[in-house]
Parts: C-alpha cells; sequence; structure tokens
C-alpha cells in the first residue's frame, strides 16, 4: 500500500505540468459545452493556474530532496529530470536545483556535468543560497582534484573556507584536501598548518578520521 501510494505520488509531480494543463482545459470544455458552465470553469481555471505556476516556479526541489536523503539516488535523478524548465524557478530555487543536480551527477561519477550545474547554482547569485556557497566550492575543489588540476583545487578549496562552511565534517575536509596539495607541492609549512586545522576539529566521520590518523603518521616525517 505505502509502494503504491509512494508510486502516485511521484508519479503527480511528475505529470504536475500536464495536470494543470489538462485541468485548464477541462475548464475550456466546461465553458464551452455546459449550459452557464462559466459559473463552474473558473474553478477550473484558477486551479490550473496555481498549479502550473507552482510548478514552473517552485518544482519539486523538496521532494527530489527527501528522495536523495532516503537513498534513492535513481527515484531523485527520475523526478528531477521531469523538470522541464528550470530557468524558470524563482532564483532560490533554482539554485538549489542545480546543486541537487550536482550532487547526482557527483553520485554517477559525471564531473563534468557536475562541475557545469554547480558552475550554474553559483551564477544564480541568489542571496538566500549563500550559505551554500561554501559547499559548492568545496566540490569543485574535489572535482578538481579528481581532474588532476591542483592548482584551481587549490583555490577553489581555499575559496570554500573562506566563504565558510556549514559543519566541521566539512570544513575538515577542506582542510585536509589543502594540506594534501601542499605535501605535493612540497610546501610542508602549509600542509602541517592547515593538517593541523583539519585535527584540531576533531571531525567524528570515520572516513576522515582514518585519514586523520594515516596523514599524522606521515606529518610526523616531513621536514618544516
Amino acid at each position: 500500500m505505502i509502494s503504491l501510494l509512494s508510486n502516485v505520488k511521484r508519479f503527480y509531480i511528475k505529470n504536475r505540468l500536464y495536470l494543470s494543463i489538462a485541468i485548464i482545459v477541462i475548464g475550456v470544455i466546461i465553458q464551452v459545452t455546459v449550459y452557464k458552465g462559466y459559473q463552474w470553469s473558473w474553478l477550473f481555471y484558477l486551479g490550473g493556474v496555481l498549479l502550473l505556476l507552482w510548478d514552473l516556479l517552485i518544482g519539486p526541489m523538496r521532494y527530489i530532496q527527501q528522495l536523495a536523503e532516503t537513498g534513492d539516488m535513481e527515484g531523485a535523478r527520475d523526478v528531477i529530470n521531469s523538470v522541464k524548465f528550470p530557468k524558470l524557478l524563482i532564483p532560490p530555487v533554482r539554485s538549489g536545483y542545480y546543486l541537487l543536480k550536482s550532487n547526482l551527477d557527483m553520485v554517477s561519477e559525471d564531473f563534468d556535468e557536475a562541475e557545469k550545474n554547480i558552475r550554474k547554482s553559483l551564477s544564480t547569485k541568489s542571496d538566500m543560497m549563500k550559505g551554500y556557497n561554501g559547499v559548492s566550492y568545496l566540490q569543485l575543489g574535489a572535482i578538481s582534484m579528481k581532474k588532476g588540476n591542483m592548482k584551481d583545487a587549490y583555490s577553489q578549496l581555499r575559496e570554500a573556507v573562506k566563504l565558510g562552511l556549514p559543519d566541521k565534517e566539512n570544513e575538515a575536509t577542506a582542510y585536509l584536501q589543502l594540506s594534501s596539495i601542499c605535501v605535493q607541492r612540497q610546501d610542508y609549512k602549509a600542509a602541517k598548518m592547515y593538517f593541523k586545522k583539519a585535527k584540531n576539529l576533531k571531525p567524528s566521520t570515520a572516513e576522515l578520521v582514518k585519514t586523520i590518523k594515516d596523514m599524522e603518521k606521515y606529518m610526523s616525517r616531513i621536514p618544516g
């Protein structure tokens, strides 16, 4: 039963645009064919227009986020691809749309598309999404590192820290990546500085704890 309701909800959200148009068309049919149909047709016009505006300006962002948070990445990708006119979304929603899309691209390791969508999110310049800009630059830095572009990665990670990150896990991630880049540059003084900042944050994520433990052994042996 729950699965059926979930499928119905997903079908409704994916086809909301067409449903709103269908409701408006029904209103036209009622007005044309039914005696004094205009007395009822305006209800369909109002409902259809409100649904249409909601779909075009707001979209299904909250539902997509819920799917992603529950681990249903395929479902989230399926619904986000159903958004027909993302450029019509209001700026904060449009920024969130591209950010969510970039997260899904990262999951599927499509780094080129992820980078494009992050830059589209940043280009909306929405005041309501400024708090996420640091995370966006953190993701850009991670993508640049995967591509082997350490110069851009270093600049992007420094920008992420400058803009601010939402929690100590993300902040520690940025500092560890900066430390790693500095090691490759043989800038050992900066590498140790960034590593110390990451360690002092005391992140609790198992992966970060292990990375800090492994790097600490190396850091104790390098000069500077």
